[in-house]
């Protein structure tokens, strides 16, 4: 592999930048480029919101690899800036029975509006159920919500919802509480983590590439690029294939049991993720088998959970006392929360990013 780019060269400096840095990567690595194009939702300049998907590789190569940037929206620039790196440095070293395909954007409102939810305020990796059933049921996070997130982001108002959220704690636990921020919800549409009452566009644009871009593998590694969880720039691995699973196996020979097996985020006991993009691409790939995880990469610790907590409140809350000077440094706040600008977080995400990306690559072209 050639040497890793210096930070600045692979992150953009915001959606429409790193979307140029991505399609030109792409381009001089040879890959083909289809683009999908939000009919209902705008950039704030006005512009197309799009989902760019680069694939290079035979299309009947039999092991496939799908990496996705931004499910979460803002969260979009550290996996975008190790997409990018990867086509400029690391594309030449394909083998030639696996093929990848880079998903870019995947929720571009999100990454474009510095937020981390979709045009409809949901989260797009708690949207992948079936929405025609009754949608799971979070049975806490209503007591909470008015808490979560306060009328007024002031140092009383914020004192206020901490007074509750201790005493919710010391009342069920810390994994309840867990449970309660991190799992979905389906009542509260101004709420956090709300996995939505119908497929987002997001959704079913994920399911048109896996069927047009992956009709022919075999078997398919899978990298959803998150930020927020983890030691600072540190990954940090949620596999979702099942326990003693022949997938689970898979993916700790890739990346190492010690990163795959038994993680507890901030410590903790893993919520009970509901409508994950992994499940949904699980389903889209029609009994294939799906080796792979969620990778983050550690920001603020459990911090970043009022961060979270943050964006719902501009979203939501901040219309009704408008203050553009100070809604601007809030926004500001919650994108350092996930996407540091800091050299040295940026540098460590793409050291490991471009590893983690060819340990990957390395599995599926090798079975034991």
């Amino acid at each position: 592999m050639s040497t890793q780019p210096t930070w600045w060269q692979a992150f953009g400096v915001d959606y429409a930048d790193a979307r140029q840095r991505f399609r030109s990567a792409a381009d001089r690595a040879g890959a083909d480029l289809s683009t999908y194009v939000n009919p209902s939702a705008k950039a704030p300049d006005g512009s197309d919101l799009t989902v760019d998907v680069a694939r290079l590789g035979a299309a009947h190569a039999p092991h496939q690899l799908l990496a996705i940037s931004g499910t979460h929206g803002l969260e979009g620039g550290a996996g975008s800036a190790v997409q990018t790196a990867w086509l400029t440095h690391a594309a030449a070293t394909l083998a030639p029975d696996v093929a990848v395909t880079f998903v870019h954007a995947i929720n571009p409102y999100g990454f474009a509006h510095t937020t981390r939810t979709t045009e409809n305020n949901v989260d797009l990796n708690r949207n992948f159920i079936d929405h025609d059933r009754p949608h799971p049921v979070n049975p806490h996070y209503a007591s909470l919500h008015d808490h979560l997130i306060p009328a007024e982001w002031t140092t009383e108002g914020l004192a206020q919802s901490a007074r509750a959220v201790d005493a919710f704690r010391a009342e069920h636990g810390p994994d309840a509480l867990f449970n309660t921020l991190a799992s979905g919800q389906y009542t509260h549409a101004d709420g956090l983590i709300y996995g939505g009452r119908a497929r987002e566009w997001s959704n079913v644009t994920l399911q048109t590439i896996v069927e047009r871009e992956l009709s022919q593998a075999q078997r398919i590694g899978l990298i959803d690029w998150h930020t927020g969880i983890g030691e600072y720039g540190e990954p940090f691995f949620l596999c979702f294939n099942a326990d003693d699973s022949d997938a689970q196996r898979e993916a700790a020979r890739w990346w190492g049991a010690e990163r795959v097996l038994n993680q507890r985020p901030h410590g903790l006991q893993r919520p009970d993720y509901q409508g994950l993009v992994f499940r949904g691409v699980e389903q889209f790939a029609k009994g294939r088998p799906v080796i792979g995880a969620v990778v983050e990469f550690g920001t603020r610790g459990s911090n970043a959970s009022q961060a979270n907590r943050l964006d719902q409140w501009l979203r939501s809350r901040a219309g009704a006392n408008p203050d553009p000077v100070r809604d601007r440094q809030l926004r500001a706040d919650v994108l350092d929360a996930f996407v540091p600008v800091s050299s040295v977080w940026r540098n460590s995400v793409l050291t490991h990013g471009l590893q983690i990306t060819a340990q990957a690559l390395q599995g599926l072209a090798t079975r034991e």
